[in-house]
């Protein structure tokens, strides 16, 4: 047995705070490594020269405005359909690959993923589109205290990532509440 599963049983055996106080840790770590997909993403994509002409181009849909950000000497220097497409490229694989792990390793669930992935789906749906709002917002905002690109896209980011954490761990909680049955030796 593994040292992660001993210490979930562990903290079976202490009572359903300590399961839960345990589960918020392993959804830290998970939360991070979500963040740092997301990291990366969101700062590689821009590189790709297709998604580079696309910061020229303004996007708005619904509430998401995505206006296109000047230097003072003019130069583009963030905003248009690419950022748009950057991040929430970035932030939906990023939540891709955290339900994956907090449903296994985190909540050790047995949810039927064909119930739990819609629910899921519609739950994130929802956060990609405040995020896709909330992100340009916060980054134009950033972009005129004068900070640099680059550090305003990943500050509007992380901000966006933090409250992500905050709201997912309730739903992941409830989504992922049965567990798995033990495999018989």
């Amino acid at each position: 047995m593994g040292k992660l599963k001993e210490i979930d049983n562990m903290a079976e055996q202490k009572g359903s705070f300590l399961v839960t106080a345990w589960q918020f840790v392993k959804f830290i770590v998970v939360s991070l490594l979500a963040m740092l997909v997301q990291v990366v993403l969101t700062n590689v994509i821009p590189l790709i020269p297709a998604i580079q002409e696309m910061y020229a181009e303004p996007f708005s849909l619904w509430v998401l405005n995505y206006p296109v950000n000047f230097d003072e000497a003019g130069a583009i220097i963030s905003g248009g359909l690419g950022y748009c497409i950057t991040f929430n490229v970035a932030n939906i694989i990023a939540q891709i690959v955290a339900f994956f792990v907090n449903k296994e390793k985190t909540f050790n669930s047995g949810a039927n993923v064909a119930i739990t992935l819609p629910i899921y789906i519609v739950f994130t749906i929802a956060l990609v589109f405040f995020s896709a709002w909330l992100s340009p917002t916060l980054n134009t905002l950033f972009l005129g205290f004068g900070w640099s690109e680059g550090l305003a896209r990943n500050a509007a980011m992380m901000i966006c990532s933090a409250l992500q954490f905050f709201l997912y761990f309730p739903v992941d909680k409830i989504l992922f509440h049965k567990k798995k049955e033990e495999k018989a030796n």
